[in-house]
């Protein structure tokens, strides 16, 4: 029975150690906003499609948490109108992915961003990296990503259209606005006039001409004509630059033209 007494204290003190470190293992929530913020634009949010994020663990590649962003693209006169301060949060309202971790120890995560989702022609994958500490919520505006890039969308000619030398010249029209959807007008906070905007324009696999495309009346609508030479297979890149920033996007259209 002595021994037994002896023992007894020594078995408390060690089950006392032992839930201490299960204490100490716990996980704990922490909170991670991520957003997606187009070049020299808004956030990007439900109005375009928002932007897929996936949250990895660096070193397993174990996805953690993923998502798209939801909510608006946030208030434009805070975001491109006012000058910003250090620690000044912008994103207020504005599109975001929230995720809660339980994590019981620091871990190393790579974020990936996909954007503007349902854009397949025009989405851009980009990715950062950063330590999450259990309890230390990474929020307010979060880790934001910036999304380079233009979106466009060629309207006219049709993918594939057949047609003839008789309905001549043919119209080219694309639909070009920022990553987020911010519209594109002429002389407006995104200004088209001062974009350049061009088909570089193919014949049967072979450079044919480059054909400037310029601002309608309608917003984000740039336009221009082809008047075809002969019959064959037109291949038309439709591409949008602002020297500026450097942002740039392009899409793809080929028809055919027939006696």
């Amino acid at each position: 029975m002595k021994k037994m007494a002896k023992i007894f204290p020594l078995f408390c003190l060690g089950l006392v150690f032992l839930l201490g470190d299960i204490a100490a293992v716990q996980a704990e929530p922490t909170e991670v906003v991520v957003r997606a913020r187009a070049k020299d634009a808004k956030f990007i949010g439900s109005s375009i499609g928002g932007a897929s994020v996936r949250i990895r663990d660096a070193e397993s590649g174990t996805i953690l948490a993923e998502g798209i962003t939801s909510g608006s693209t946030g208030n434009t006169d805070t975001i491109m109108r006012q000058p910003h301060s250090r620690y000044q949060e912008i994103g207020e309202g504005a599109a975001a992915f929230r995720a809660e971790l339980d994590i019981e120890e620091p871990v190393f995560v790579t974020i990936e961003v996909l954007a503007p989702y349902i854009k397949k022609q025009a989405r851009v994958l980009a990715t950062t990296q950063t330590w999450l500490v259990p309890g230390k919520s990474i929020d307010g505006d979060g880790l934001v990503i910036e999304i380079p890039g233009m979106v466009v969308d060629i309207l006219s000619p049709q993918t594939h259209r057949y047609t003839t030398m008789a309905e001549a010249p043919f119209e080219i029209r694309a639909n070009v606005v920022m990553m987020c959807g911010c519209p594109i007008s002429d002389g407006g906070l995104w200004d088209g006039s001062k974009m350049e905007v061009a088909a570089l324009v193919k014949k049967d696999g072979k450079a044919y001409r480059t054909i400037p495309l310029a601002m309608t009346d309608t917003d984000n609508t740039f336009a221009a004509s082809l008047a075809p030479e002969e019959r064959g297979v037109y291949e038309l890149l439709v591409y949008a630059f602002d020297e500026r920033t450097g942002n740039t996007g392009v899409d793809r259209v080929s028809f055919i033209v027939r006696e």
